[in-house]
């Protein structure tokens, strides 16, 4: 229904353009951002409990024991899985790990339609990994320093890759470069141009 009627007197037709303006409250703003905050790390936690839903499920189905914590760790959803006997779901150098991440990424994109930088590490392989290639990393370092010459790596996956970029983008005189094409793809250090 079409209102027809003409505006009384002391109605504005445009009231909302003679309201006076004001600047944002600096109280409300910095609420608006937590806010923000608070939803989008909630959106993680969620996408964290769902990937942890899926692996505890995988869990059952190999009769397998293990206490899931589900976090969100460096702006990113983690979920750890800790137990016995769980050497099997790392595999050979983390690739069962990383399939394993893969699948319980596509349970939370099937759930939310959002893709996940979801992180699933088992047994710690994830943490004590990181500190073999941060020696890795560093020896290549010392070598490109003491040589001036390149070195490259041995093929590494996306997590390892990056753990190594960020142990070498850390120190000055060199830099680091990923070449190749998955699953061959490798890290170049060279001396800093």
């Amino acid at each position: 229904m079409t209102d027809t009627s003409t505006p009384r007197a002391e109605e504005s037709l445009d009231a909302e353009e003679t309201e006076p303006t004001t600047a944002p409250d600096p109280d409300e703003t910095a609420a608006e951002g937590n806010e923000k905050k608070t939803a989008a790390e909630s959106d993680l936690f969620r996408q964290s409990e769902i990937a942890a839903d899926y692996v505890e499920g995988l869990l059952d189905i190999l009769d397998y024991d293990g206490d899931i914590d589900e976090l969100v760790s460096g702006g990113r959803p983690v979920v750890e899985v800790v137990g016995a006997r769980l050497q099997n779901l790392v595999g050979q150098r983390g690739a069962t790990l990383e399939a394993l991440q893969e699948l319980a990424r596509l349970a939370v994109f099937r759930q939310t339609g959002t893709p996940s930088r979801l992180l699933l590490d088992v047994g710690g392989y994830r943490a004590s990994r990181r500190k073999e290639l941060a020696a890795v990393a560093k020896n290549a370092v010392e070598k490109v320093k003491e040589h001036g010459e390149p070195v490259r790596l041995e093929p590494m996956s996306a997590f390892e890759r990056k753990c190594v970029h960020d142990v070498v983008n850390a120190m000055s005189g060199v830099e680091s470069e990923s070449e190749g094409v998955e699953p061959n793809r490798r890290i170049i250090v060279r001396p800093a141009d």
